[in-house]
Formats: C-alpha cells, structure tokens, sequence
C-alpha cells in the first residue's frame, strides 16, 4: 500500500467533512438513518473514484436500508460535492459500510465477561 501523500490526505480529509454534512443536512431520503456517519473517506491519487466509509447506529436493516438509500442518492451526493468543493475532478462515490465500531464494541463486551468471570474464580 502507497503511503499517501500531505495533499492526498488533506483532500480524504476535505471530502470526508463534506460528505458528512451533505448526509447530515442535504439527504431527505428516510431510509438514511438519523445516526449515520462518515468514518474515513479514501480518495484515490487521480481524484477518479473515492471509498467512503459509513458507519450507521442501529441494527442490520438499518444498516442496509441506509446504504441503498446513499447508493441511490450518490449523483446528488457527487453533485453536491462538486458544488461545494473545487476539486479538478469530482470523484465517483461508493459507499462502504464500515463495522469497526461495532467489533470493538462487542470486543470490549467480550474482554470485560471474560475479566469479570476471573475476578469471582479470584474471590
């Protein structure tokens, strides 16, 4: 993997800001959820195409039901993103849904059983 360069980390970080906000403020769609956020976005070198990562509080369907949603909404989200940022080229979005917080979460959930369960055999 390339280590990126000062400018394309300052555009991951822009893009990502942005498209936070257009979430948050733009979509109207309802099967966004209220709770959705913009983890990391990765945009490539050539400024052609762009990973955002989301990450949605709630359950699967939720889940699922926000990434059709922003999948269907992706030219306003681009067009947007146009508008807002200038950028040589405005990159194709495709959305990801990212499940580390989640996996700490139950990670985190699982180290404490395990600890608790230790201090009583201690006791």
């Amino acid at each position: 993997m390339r280590k990126n360069s000062i400018k394309n980390t300052r555009i991951n970080s822009e893009v990502q800001h942005e498209l936070s906000n257009i979430i948050r403020a733009g979509l109207k769609d309802p099967r966004v959820a209220t709770m959705t956020s913009v983890v990391m976005a990765e945009v490539a070198p050539d400024l052609k195409t762009c990973k955002a990562y989301i990450s949605v509080l709630g359950d699967e369907k939720a889940q699922q039901d926000t990434l059709k949603g922003l999948k269907s909404a992706e030219g306003y989200i681009r067009r947007e993103l146009a508008r807002t940022l200038n950028m040589r080229n405005t990159p194709e979005i495709r959305f990801v849904l990212d499940q580390s917080i989640e996996y700490g979460v139950n990670m985190s959930k699982k180290i404490a059983d395990v600890t608790k369960d230790l201090k009583e055999e201690a006791e």
